[in-house]
């Protein structure tokens, strides 16, 4: 049986996801990964990863490996999700479409081709971000899909009406007006943000004028003959239909055919709506009231044939979601680096950010804090009274740790900082291999016989060890001192280990993009943008 899910439907999906990220009992965030991407050692790199970025797989292996491979998490509020659309920016020349109701496979819009309203371009931003739909692109007999837009809509009128006065045909509605701060958050190449909470603010003149069913304008599809040839505008024509109070007016040329078309009463209710103005009508010899009821006839009898475009629900501006179709949604975090949580590591690269939905903490319970650390962290100490600073760990290179007889930790340095002694680990499961019996053991500072607390793999310098006396279960370590000064290290530590801040594998990825590496150093950061489509 044939059947659609219709585009409201996904509207509203959209919304009912930026609800969910606003809801208090939920936690939604982004994250970054795949430090190693060139790297096929783990069995996740490629060597040419930066020039053929492989697709993302959807899988609950994938799944699993976005884990093995993550960073960090950055906690997305309820200011930084927003609703969006295409962005069609007013250019001078440009032919754009007009609103209407009658986009379909079988009646295609007349520039894009395009088989619904909502792929239409039929909605504007200015140079001010001011953003105004169109209720005429100039259609009419000699220019049946319509005219170059000449004047840049620049008004906040609350009606609709022309930009200027070039004649180009074009009136416009102006919707709303996009804040300086979403410009920052969420102005992006190709979408633009819709205000949260449409009728209140800024936005509530808008919508209080908004009428049901309120006819805005009419089009002249043929223009007839057989008139009276006398230059005249007729008015009071009645829009007929299922709504009330409709009015017209149409005027005739030298010709005797119709030269123009106007709304002078939009009236309400309207769900379909025409307009009959037949040759020799009552009224045409006086120009007063045409009835649109009777055809007496004089000369030729081509009626003119007239579109009355229907608005959306509730009217024009009523609701900009279902309006211009704003079924996508961006979600805006930004990695910055701070001394205070050093969660966000440097000296490495990510090729990976997704979106994770409700993740946990080591206890179970569900995550709330604003940033987290997916990585294991190792404070070390020197074994033999070297300086660390003399040690390097080289990032992405393995580091080992002999926990008893048979049986070896290993991982991917993430990060090593010789100033404070952290070094931070990723831990896949590629990595399990014959000689470490295809599992993974966890670091620790709890050494059975024949284990050791020295951390291998260095390139240069010292050996170094695990920093057991470095915070209790009662009083974790989470700063360290650094010269004179103290040293906030983001996580906690136990007997100098300190667990990844979010439990592996929990929660629900519901986005996964690869991309070309992108290396972190002190001095940048980061501000990822995420459209999701519903």
């Amino acid at each position: 049986m044939p059947a659609i899910i219709s585009d409201q439907f996904r509207i509203l999906n959209a919304a009912n996801f930026v609800a969910g990220v606003a809801n208090t009992q939920q936690s939604y965030y982004t994250f970054i990964g795949l430090p190693n991407s060139g790297d096929v050692g783990a069995g996740y790199g490629t060597t040419d990863w930066n020039s053929n970025t492989p697709a993302p797989k959807d899988g609950f292996r994938e799944y699993n490996d976005d884990y093995d491979t993550m960073i960090a998490l950055k906690k997305l509020a309820s200011g930084d999700v927003k609703r969006m659309v295409r962005k069609y920016t007013w250019t001078a020349g440009t032919v754009y479409e007009m609103y209407k109701d009658t986009y379909t496979r079988d009646n295609l819009s007349p520039q894009t081709s395009s088989t619904n309203l909502y792929d239409a371009k039929y909605y504007v931003v200015n140079s001010q971000f001011k953003v105004y739909v169109c209720i005429n692109n100039g259609q009419n007999p000699d220019n049946p899909s319509g005219r170059q837009s000449l004047d840049e809509p620049t008004f906040t009128d609350l009606e609709p009406r022309s930009a200027g006065s070039s004649g180009d045909g074009y009136v416009w509605k102006y919707l709303y007006t996009i804040t300086p701060t979403d410009i920052v958050k969420f102005d992006s190449i190709d979408f633009i943000p819709v205000p949260a909470d449409w009728g209140t603010g800024d936005t509530a003149d808008v919508k209080n004028n908004s009428v049901d069913g309120k006819i805005e304008t009419a089009l002249i599809v043929n223009a007839g003959g057989g008139y009276q040839p006398i230059s005249t505008t007729f008015t009071n024509i009645p829009i007929l239909g299922d709504g009330t109070g409709g009015k017209a007016s149409v005027t005739v040329d030298n010709q005797g055919k119709v030269s123009s078309v106007s709304v002078t009463n939009g009236g309400r209710g309207y769900t379909r709506g025409t307009i009959q103005f037949y040759p020799g009508a009552p009224g045409a010899e006086t120009g007063g009231p045409i009835s649109g009821l009777s055809a007496v006839g004089v000369g030729t009898t081509s009626v003119a044939q007239f579109e009355v475009p229907i608005p959306p629900v509730g009217g024009h501006g009523n609701d900009v979601y279902t309006e211009l179709g704003a079924f996508r949604v961006l979600l805006y975090s930004r990695y910055e680096n701070d001394s205070s949580n050093p969660d966000f590591i440097t000296g490495n690269d990510f090729a990976r950010v997704g979106v994770v939905k409700n993740p946990l903490t080591p206890s179970g319970s569900l995550l709330e804090q604003s940033r987290a650390s997916a990585l294991l962290a190792l404070k070390l100490e020197s074994v033999n009274g070297g300086d660390i600073a003399d040690t390097t760990y080289t990032v992405d290179t393995p580091v080992y740790q002999q926990i008893g007889v048979g049986s070896t930790a290993v991982g991917y340095v993430a990060n090593w900082d010789s100033s404070t002694g952290v070094l931070k680990l990723y831990n896949p499961v590629g990595l399990g291999s014959t000689t470490y019996g295809f599992r993974l053991v966890d670091f620790t500072s709890q050494i059975g016989a024949g284990g050791t607390y020295i951390i291998s793999g260095q390139t240069g310098g010292n050996a170094l060890g695990i920093n057991t006396s470095f915070g209790t279960s009662a009083n974790p370590g989470t700063a360290t001192t650094v010269g004179t000064s103290l040293v906030q290290l983001g996580q906690s530590f136990v007997e100098g280990v300190a667990q990844p801040e979010v439990k592996k594998y929990s929660g629900e990825i519901l986005y996964i993009d690869n991309r070309a590496a992108i290396q972190r150093s002190a001095s940048q950061k980061e501000d990822i943008k995420i459209v999701l489509e519903f």
